[in-house]
């Protein structure tokens, strides 16, 4: 079933067009994995899926980004990135308590009952396999977390909002191999309830963890299919070229 559905896609910011003609379609409760040299325009096209380009003066687009049938410019920004949540490369937790950090976003959404944010604080701490970790020490600085932890906690607080889509954007690219795995079985079982696309440098982890992937070139879209085709026998000798380190 298609989530995200994407028709000729322009982006520009100022005289410089980023994404070209860029169609595709997400499937619900997969992750797709988006690879590419720099300056081919993946994180561009991901922070367009919650509409997070047009904090930029300079921006200016055409085509059509539909999830579940309608035009997300159609929607209000605070819903669509309710529905839309986004996890970035650094980790950017709040100062605040571990507690407060998941929390946040329950309580800017009306929850006060704190038994309710309890379990919503669990729950979120469970998804992203940090619960075993913090469960005894809720009550200390999201400061105190290592990185790898505090990237998870992200994760978490992204997900007690209850977004149907997590956005990720190079969310391993500053953590060790060890911090890695545990991010990457976290989204592993998150596809299971939500519809996952990360942009990652790294393409043994697009291998690892993607169901299909896009290969991105110069704001274009020069393919997409499934992982294992992807990478065993890419349709274009560009992805090949990529895959393999001749290029990028």
């Amino acid at each position: 079933m298609v989530k995200i559905q994407v028709q000729n896609l322009n982006i520009w910011f100022g005289s410089m067009q980023v994404l070209k003609n860029v169609n595709l379609e997400i499937e619900s409760n997969e992750i797709l994995t988006i690879i590419g040299p720099a300056n081919s325009g993946k994180t561009t096209f991901l922070r367009m899926l919650n509409r997070l380009n047009e904090l930029e003066t300079n921006f200016r687009m055409n085509g059509s980004i539909q999830m579940d049938g309608t035009d997300i410019t159609a929607l209000d920004t605070e819903l669509l990135r309710r529905k839309v949540g986004m996890v970035f490369a650094l980790p950017t937790p709040l100062p605040l308590s571990i507690f407060d950090n998941v929390a946040y976003g329950a309580r800017t959404h009306g929850i006060k009952n704190k038994k309710r944010l309890y379990e919503i604080v669990e729950k979120a701490l469970k998804e992203a396999y940090l619960w075993e970790e913090v469960k005894d020490r809720l009550d200390i600085s999201a400061f105190k977390l290592s990185g790898g932890q505090q990237q998870r906690l992200c994760i978490a607080r992204t997900l007690a909002v209850k977004p149907e889509v997590i956005l990720f954007d190079e969310p391993c690219s500053g953590l060790d191999p060890i911090s890695t795995a545990k991010v990457e079985e976290a989204m592993l079982k998150l596809k299971q309830n939500y519809t996952l696309v990360l942009v990652t440098n790294n393409v043994k982890q697009a291998a690892r963890v993607g169901d299909r992937t896009a290969f991105f070139l110069s704001g274009e879209l020069i393919e997409i299919d499934k992982t294992e085709k992807i990478f065993t026998a890419p349709s274009d000798k560009r992805t090949d070229y990529y895959i393999r380190g001749k290029f990028g």
